[in-house]
């Protein structure tokens, strides 16, 4: 099997920090899951309102923060007060310094408001070019990662896709991407063979139970994204 790139990436990376173990998308989640054993995390980056990056899975703050409204619309010195969880909203810069802190690698997973999918690349972009450490950057917004690798080509990219479609292959190869990451509940064993055997990293999200994790990998896939990595990582060990 040829391989698409050089990149490697482990077979347990904690989800939005370890979600289910401490506030996420936040500087405490990442250092939870590097207590837990995660070598890598996956978070999500989305523009404020005045166009800078924050780390940050929904397009409101409700759910997450003691705040409401939209992230895109607020600007970056309000989204700082917010509570996420007893943690701060983290900017992009800090969560890829607390990474290097810690040793981690990082999924950025890039959240694109319709409209702003150039703006957010060309950011995402300019911030991870000082990034030293192992990075992948991925996208649901195809366009956005297709940008991404217009202005930073030796990053490698993750396609974030729910289910794959018969032209994953030729959207694939456009987005020259490194990993393609499904929805765990779409996978089965011949799809899990297509990918691989097309020579692509193949990562399920969101994968919670040992039993479907181990299953995952029987069958041929690379990695999972966990809320709890310690339950995963325990089944492994």
């Amino acid at each position: 099997m040829v391989t698409k790139h050089s990149l490697i990436i482990p077979r347990v990376i904690g989800h939005r920090g370890a979600a289910a173990r401490a506030p996420e998308n936040t500087l405490a989640g990442f250092r939870k899951a590097a207590a837990l054993g995660c070598t890598w995390v996956e978070f999500d980056v989305r523009l404020s309102g005045d166009d800078q990056l924050v780390v940050i899975h929904d397009a409101t703050l409700d759910r997450t923060t003691d705040g409401s409204g939209t992230v895109g619309k607020t600007p970056l010195a309000e989204l700082l007060k917010r509570d996420a969880g007893g943690e701060p909203i983290p900017t992009l810069d800090s969560a890829l310094a607390e990474l290097r802190l810690l040793g981690l690698g990082g999924n950025v997973e890039m959240k694109a408001d319709e409209g702003r999918e150039e703006a957010l690349a060309a950011a995402v972009a300019k911030a991870v070019h000082r990034h030293a450490g192992p990075l992948l950057v991925s996208s649901f917004s195809w366009p956005s990662l297709e940008i991404f690798a217009r202005l930073a080509p030796t990053i490698p990219r993750g396609m974030l896709t729910e289910r794959l479609t018969p032209d994953w292959p030729d959207v694939a190869s456009g987005l020259g991407a490194a990993v393609i990451a499904c929805d765990q509940r779409h996978l089965h064993p011949d799809a899990v063979e297509g990918v691989r055997g097309a020579g692509y990293l193949l990562a399920a999200y969101t994968v919670n139970e040992p039993r479907r994790a181990l299953e995952l990998f029987a069958w041929g896939v690379t990695s999972v994204f966990s809320d709890a990595p310690d339950l995963i990582l325990a089944a492994l060990a």
